[in-house]
């Protein structure tokens, strides 16, 4: 039986988890001839504050980016 663990950083819709659901079972299918029922699917979403890399929390990559952003739109 497999049993496959996704873990992605933010949130997903339901829709879009449905999707990978399925793409994922899918390709067990193809791929390995499993059974699709026998399938287990966890999709775990990971607050961007709960996880970091290149040494900076994900939720504060786009920090520098905005005070760019907001700089160079003061200065026009």
């Amino acid at each position: 039986m497999p049993f496959v663990s996704i873990r992605i950083s933010g949130t997903a819709t339901k829709d879009q988890k449905s999707g990978i659901v399925a793409d994922v079972t899918r390709s067990l299918v193809e791929r390995l001839g499993k059974n699709p029922a026998a399938v287990q699917i966890v999709i775990e979403e990971v607050s961007t504050e709960n996880y970091g890399a290149g040494g900076l929390l994900i939720a504060d990559r786009d920090v520098p980016k905005l005070q760019e952003d907001a700089h160079a739109e003061s200065s026009q």
